[in-house]
C-alpha cells in the first residue's frame, strides 16, 4: 500500500497529462487516471525498479483505448477550460493547436517531448512499430507548424 501510494503521489500528475492528451477530455483523464491507479492496487504487480512510469503510462494508454471503444461519440470540455488550468498565456496557441490534432499525434507528442521518451519506447507503450511512432511524429509536426503559421505563430521552434 505504501508502495502504490508512492507511485501515486509521484506520477498521477503524469498520468493524468497522458490521459488527457489521449482523451481531450478533463473527466475522461480524471475517470483514467483513477483507474490506473486502482489497477495497480487491485493487481499489486510486481515491478522492475525503474519501469515503473513505463508500466503505469502502458495501463494509462489501455485504458484509453478501452474507453474510445466503449464511447461512440467523444465527450470534450471546452479547451479553453483545460487550458486556463494547465498552461501559461504564452503556451496557449500551442496547446490549442495540439489540442485539434488526432488523440495519437497528441500522445506521441506528449510522450516524446513532455515526458522525454524514445520511439522505440513509445512504440512499446502504444503497442505500435517504432515506424509508425516516427511517422506520426513527423506528420503531428507538421500539421502543428502549419496551424500555428496559418494563426500568424511563426518561429515554432517545430
Amino acid at each position: 500500500m505504501e508502495e502504490a501510494l508512492r507511485l501515486f503521489r509521484q506520477y498521477k500528475d503524469s498520468v493524468y497529462r497522458l490521459a488527457l492528451s489521449f482523451t481531450g477530455s478533463v473527466q475522461d483523464a480524471e475517470d483514467v487516471t483513477q483507474t490506473v491507479f486502482l489497477k495497480l492496487l487491485e493487481t499489486k504487480p510486481v515491478l522492475e525498479a525503474g519501469r515503473e512510469r513505463a508500466w503505469l503510462f502502458q495501463v494509462a494508454a489501455n485504458e484509453c483505448r478501452s474507453l474510445w471503444r466503449r464511447l461512440s461519440r467523444r465527450r470534450t470540455e471546452p479547451l479553453e477550460e483545460a487550458l486556463t488550468v494547465a498552461a501559461p498565456e504564452a503556451d496557449r496557441a500551442v496547446l490549442e493547436a495540439v489540442g485539434r490534432l488526432k488523440p495519437g499525434d497528441r500522445a506521441v507528442l506528449y510522450l516524446f517531448y513532455y515526458e522525454g521518451y524514445t520511439t522505440g519506447e513509445i512504440g512499446a507503450l502504444l503497442g505500435i512499430s517504432q515506424s509508425a511512432v516516427t511517422t506520426r511524429l513527423q506528420r503531428a509536426r507538421q500539421k502543428l507548424k502549419l496551424t500555428l503559421e496559418q494563426e500568424g505563430i511563426h518561429e515554432t521552434g517545430i
